[in-house]
């Protein structure tokens, strides 16, 4: 497996667990968590699918391009997946609200992941 594989199968499995989420929200949460806490699992959900689909296509970009252009945005479009989404998941789930305290360095995984990537594309030459 080459180093451009690895971010298209995290994006890939990241999107699967999206789909697998969305679902055990619309189907398994609805009836058992309030609507404002059902809008906080499905923005995490949302962000989630964003940013494996942006895994995605930073793999496809290290195939054509450069692989040191996809390898620190995608490290961080992970972290970002891991925080951001993981601690909007378990704020309904669990019920614990200071983890929205922690959400934002998820967010600010994300748009550096999108900065660092803007940053990499304008240095490079391929």
């Amino acid at each position: 497996m080459d180093r451009y594989t690895t971010w298209i199968i995290a994006g890939s499995f990241f999107a699967a667990l999206a789909v697998i989420f969305g679902a055990f929200g619309a189907h398994g949460l609805k009836s058992k968590v309030s609507p404002e806490d059902l809008i906080i699992f499905e923005t995490g959900v949302r962000y989630q699918m964003y940013h494996a689909l942006g895994l995605v296509l930073l793999g496809l970009l290290g195939m054509i391009t450069s692989f040191s252009i996809s390898q620190l945005p995608a490290l961080f479009f992970v972290i970002g997946i891991i925080i951001f989404s993981g601690t909007l998941y378990l704020i309904p789930l669990t019920g614990i609200r200071w983890l929205g305290a922690i959400t934002p360095i998820g967010g600010i995984a994300f748009i550096a992941g999108w900065f660092m990537l803007i940053y990499n594309i304008l240095i490079s030459r391929y």
